[in-house]
């Protein structure tokens, strides 16, 4: 789009000041972002970005859980002062019509923020302190929107963190065979289906009622946490898949990308590795700002979320390698095959380990269920 498309869209919502022209902003996969910087000092700058509705197919429903859950955000950083809603919660801008988002003749659908400034992100953990404010940061998220009833917020991607209709999905793939690739695949469809059962225990806790559905992220990579002074946590972004899901969901994604010492399409699958003390002092963050709320069961059920998240993306990769490749971007004809052995890898590791990992939750949450005010989180 043209730059003058574009202006003419961001003047169509409740904007201050005034905006230059709009700027490729960031590295997103799904919508497409562009940045408007204020001429005007003491004004905001905004993001206006394009939702993908082929990934988000109600975006009325999207925009209303966004809405409602920067709302009940901005409340509770008001009553826990001195949290400056603005600064720790990300803005929605409005409309002139006070809708909240806009449909341009060619139905696109668009939508603004205000642009948090002085932050930063990373892709990768490298310190304690950046694990250590990650959990902070999600377990933070998770705790204000505790008390926010889960039900009023939908399903933006039905089915996404639902391992039992991805496994259908997988074994759909498996019988039809679109890309004729499953006879050599044998090693990793037996790994995966060998495991299927104990994979759906949280989603079965879940429906018995012993697991509360809670409102999670459901996309905890470390670059949806900014960062501001110190590296110490400010703001959690990328709300479009903010719905009801499970604690061990919002932990065991995170614990995917923070711990694993390689990437998660790593060719050599020796480089994977895990990082144990980003573990804890990720375990110790989030544990330290959800004790308040979260039951035992959850606490136990923490590990579980981490065999099942990259086990799930495992699944998710293989079934379209199978399928030919028709979902995730690849840049090699087997991108998808050395994601899956990548996620497989890793899978293994966590399985060597799971006894300890399971000992440095306990214990982080025995330390601060017994002493909270005392352990030092700085």
């Amino acid at each position: 789009m043209t730059n003058l498309d574009l202006y003419n869209i961001i003047n169509a919502f409740n904007i201050q000041g005034k905006v230059n022209d709009a700027g490729v902003y960031g590295s997103g996969h799904i919508n497409d972002t562009y940045l408007f910087k204020n001429n005007e000092p003491g004004f905001p700058d905004y993001l206006l970005q394009k939702i993908n509705i082929h990934v988000f197919k109600d975006v009325n429903g999207l925009m209303s859980n966004i809405d409602q859950v920067i709302s009940h955000l901005k409340k509770k950083a008001i009553l826990t002062a001195p949290l400056d809603p603005d600064l720790n919660v990300l803005t929605l801008v409005k409309c002139k019509n006070g809708q909240l988002f806009l449909v341009d003749n060619d139905g696109g659908h668009w939508r603004v923020f205000h642009f948090m400034k002085n932050t930063s992100s990373y892709d990768q953990v490298t310190t304690e302190n950046q694990a250590l404010q990650g959990g902070l940061a999600f377990g933070s998220f998770m705790s204000a929107l505790s008390d926010l009833d889960p039900s009023l917020l939908i399903q933006t991607i039905p089915n996404f963190l639902n391992i039992e209709s991805r496994l259908k999905d997988l074994n759909i793939a498996m019988h039809v065979d679109a890309a004729k690739r499953l006879s050599s695949l044998r090693d990793e469809t037996a790994f995966l289906l060998e495991r299927s059962s104990a994979m759906m225990n949280i989603l079965q806790l879940g429906k018995s009622g012993m697991l509360p559905l809670r409102i999670t992220h459901n996309d905890t990579k470390f670059n949806n946490v900014l960062l501001g002074e110190g590296d110490r946590f400010q703001c959690v972004i990328d709300l479009d898949t903010v719905m009801p899901g499970y604690a061990a969901y919002d932990f065991g994604d995170a614990i995917r990308t923070i711990i694993n010492q390689g990437s998660e399409d790593e060719k050599d699958l020796s480089k994977i590795q895990l990082n144990l003390p980003l573990f804890a002092a990720f375990t110790r963050g989030f544990l330290f700002a959800t004790s308040s709320f979260l039951l035992e069961l959850e606490m136990l059920s923490l590990v579980q979320g981490v065999l099942l998240l990259p086990y799930m993306q495992a699944v998710r990769f293989l079934t379209d390698y199978l399928n030919g490749d028709v979902y995730y971007k690849i840049n090699a004809e087997q991108h998808n095959l050395q994601r899956t052995r990548a996620q497989i890898q890793l899978i293994k590791m966590l399985e060597k380990n799971v006894e300890e990992l399971n000992s440095i939750v306990l214990k982080e949450w025995i330390k601060i269920k017994n002493n909270h005010s005392a352990i030092n989180i700085s």
